[in-house]
């Protein structure tokens, strides 16, 4: 069963993410000023749109029974994303983006499925967001999140691919778009939890009801709307500039 305004919600937020791609294009391979990218504001819209999807994804892993296939489709996707940026624009490569975090996620979730709802959902969903908060800044290096620094990690956990896939990235390594293991499991869990909690109270039938149908066909087809939106940014955008110079 599909429940429409999940699929309206997830539309949304992939409104917002294309028209985030695109200001990316636009400063970063087409040359426009745009110093404001770098402001808080932007980094926070940018947080807003990868905390929904991956929230959004937790919650939605209990849907169909086709779960292995769907991760490993989703994982396959960011593999491809992965070898077209290395073979065609290195220098803006995607190594471990989203679709790989979310493809891993997926499949993770099967075999640990059992052990995870032995645990209720509320305390669940409130242990996975504490845990996402305390791990926010392992990437860089420390336990905590942004002011919050809780103690530095040791450097010999940052060592190689397979620790920067887990959450360590190694002092070499470059992604234009790099979402680890940890913390971001935490987060996806919490949206596991949030699914078990709400049915639990019987009300997931808030979600099965339309607020507007157009977001929602983009959400049902988003992951070929991701795997098409930037060669489709990036056509058009490379047309206009030969035309305006």
């Amino acid at each position: 069963m599909r429940y429409q305004l999940l699929d309206e919600i997830r539309g949304a937020t992939l409104v917002s993410m294309i028209i985030y791609h695109a200001c990316w294009d636009l400063i970063y391979l087409f040359g426009m000023p745009g110093a404001w990218y770098e402001s808080t504001g932007a980094y926070l819209w940018q947080q807003s749109i990868c905390w929904t999807f991956i929230f959004l994804s937790g919650f939605c892993w209990h849907f169909g029974r086709r779960k292995l296939r769907r991760g490993l489709k989703i994982f396959l996707g960011g593999a491809l994303i992965t070898a077209v940026t290395l073979a065609v624009m290195p220098r803006d490569r995607v190594v471990f983006g989203v679709l790989t975090f979310l493809g891993s996620a997926a499949l993770l979730l099967i075999p640990f499925d059992r052990f995870l709802k032995k645990c209720p959902a509320a305390p669940g969903c409130v242990l996975s967001l504490l845990l996402f908060f305390v791990t926010k800044g392992i990437n860089a290096g420390y336990l905590g999140t942004g002011f919050l620094k809780l103690g530095s990690l040791p450097g010999s956990l940052y060592r190689n691919l397979f620790t920067t896939f887990l959450g360590f990235p190694h002092p070499a390594f470059f992604s234009t778009d790099y979402f680890s293991i940890f913390p971001w499991i935490f987060l996806y869990l919490a949206g596991y939890y949030s699914y078990k909690w709400i049915e639990h109270k019987r009300k997931l039938p808030v979600f099965d009801r339309s607020v507007c149908p157009p977001l929602g066909l983009m959400g049902r087809y988003s992951f070929w709307i991701y795997m098409a939106h930037q060669p489709v940014l990036y056509g058009v955008f490379s047309v206009l500039a030969m035309i305006w110079g």
